[in-house]
């Protein structure tokens, strides 16, 4: 799926504001999701010349509350928003906020709207435990019993076996698997070894942290409560720290080569990013960094054959193709790391003739990919991905890289997402 049948006016993607990132249980494990959120949109909506709003917002998280029926229209509630704002949500896994700004831009696009207010954030630290569904059934019942004698029935209905409580994990429901059991499949089908995801994790942690020194992340991260900048980031790891770190996934074949890391963390925290016409630009401050967006792709793979992270490889190619482009004409590249090896394992497919020509169905080349161009400032490793949220931090991210870039150039943001699915997009410093 791309933009064929989308956007007709140009549109543009401005740099948001983003909490700082937290590993699960850290200095943001206070705060649910919709309370991570607020600031954010205070601080955008506020933003706005001349007391403008944003025609219409979008917002999504991957882990869901089930006393939330529109986490979207929550936020702008409880950040003082004009009630008048429309608010929706979206879920696409890892890819949600990215694919809440092609939602936009589609509406965007036809003339319709001007500005759009997207954005996504994960509280991994407060997520919701459930019921099974008998549990929930007889709990029903019971509320539903009219005299005490009828709860006294619905009480001895109930076995000690049905009270469990249900506590999401980050597996595949088609697979059982975790992410991380999936992705130790794909690097050995790709064979890419622990050495080459350490040295790309080790390299992450040293761009983000030089990207904070160097005060590149001062006006894309707001303050939440205690916390003023990312907390995982590390500025004393090592290659032979990360060395001696055991497999997390894989731990009895003696095999497994990703540990936690060379993967990305558990993560608290929300992010956002504005998407605009030509005209939708006027309400936004004139400092903000601002991209044309020219293309998107989405793409779904058959992850029990694919890799359940693979389709960004399919979709990549693609959309270069569309527009004539090989690697080395992109000056930036985006790609979101679930883990270190699923971003090598993509470089590799990449660069392989058979897989572009038989599962891409691509039948070109695009050359040796440009290594030296990917993650400029870290990457989720480094950073953090609270799944929601990832979309809007690297699209903001990429986008305050690109402006600095001369005009022209090129950028590939790219994500991959649980089910075998990845949203790509190209942007151009215009």
């Amino acid at each position: 799926m791309n933009s064929k049948s989308a956007p007709r006016n140009d549109i543009w993607l401005a740099s948001g504001v983003r909490t700082p990132f937290s590993k699960i249980d850290g200095a943001l494990s206070d705060y649910d999701a919709i309370q991570l959120s607020v600031p954010l949109a205070q601080q955008m909506v506020g933003s706005l010349r001349n007391g403008a709003l944003p025609d219409f917002t979008v917002w999504g998280t991957v882990v869901p509350n089930l006393t939330w029926s529109n986490i979207a229209r929550e936020i702008l509630m409880d950040a003082g928003v004009a009630p008048t704002v429309p608010a929706f949500s979206t879920i696409m896994a890892c890819s949600t906020s990215m694919v809440g700004a092609i939602e936009a831009a589609g509406m965007i696009g036809n003339g319709s709207n001007q500005l759009a207010l997207v954005g996504g954030v994960e509280s991994m630290s407060n997520v919701q435990i459930g019921l099974p569904m008998k549990l929930s059934e007889w709990v029903k019942k019971f509320q539903q019993a009219r005299s005490i004698g009828k709860k006294l029935s619905q009480l001895a209905d109930l076995a000690l076996r049905d009270v469990r409580l249900y506590i999401p994990a980050v597996t595949n429901r088609t697979s059982g698997l975790s992410m991380g059991e999936h992705t130790e499949i794909t690097v050995k089908e790709w064979e890419i070894g622990r050495a080459e995801q350490d040295a790309l994790s080790l390299r992450g942690h040293q761009r983000a942290v030089a990207g904070w020194e160097s005060g590149f992340f001062d006006d894309l991260v707001i303050p939440v409560g205690g916390a003023t900048r990312d907390t995982i980031p590390r500025a004393d790891t090592s290659l032979e720290r990360l060395g001696k770190l055991q497999p997390a996934f894989d731990k009895t074949s003696g095999k497994g080569t990703l540990t936690a890391g060379n993967s990305s963390p558990l993560t608290d925290g929300a992010s956002s990013i504005w998407v605009a016409s030509t005209e939708g630009l006027n309400r936004l401050p004139s400092t903000v960094p601002k991209v044309r967006l020219v293309d998107f792709e989405l793409a779904a793979v058959d992850f029990r054959t694919e890799g359940l992270l693979m389709a960004p490889a399919f979709a990549i190619p693609r959309l270069l193709a569309r527009h004539q482009l090989a690697y080395e004409d992109v000056g930036l590249w985006e790609i979101h790391e679930a883990f270190s090896g699923q971003v090598l394992f993509h470089i590799k497919a990449m660069e392989d003739a058979i897989f572009l020509k038989e599962k891409a169905k691509v039948d070109q080349s695009f050359g040796k990919f440009p290594f030296e161009r990917l993650n400029p400032n870290g990457g989720s490793v480094a950073l953090g991905h609270p799944f929601g949220a990832t979309g809007g931090r690297i699209l903001s991210q990429a986008v305050k890289e690109l402006a600095l870039m001369p005009i022209g150039t090129y950028a590939i943001v790219s994500i991959c997402a649980d089910g075998g699915q990845g949203s790509v997009m190209l942007l151009q410093n215009a």
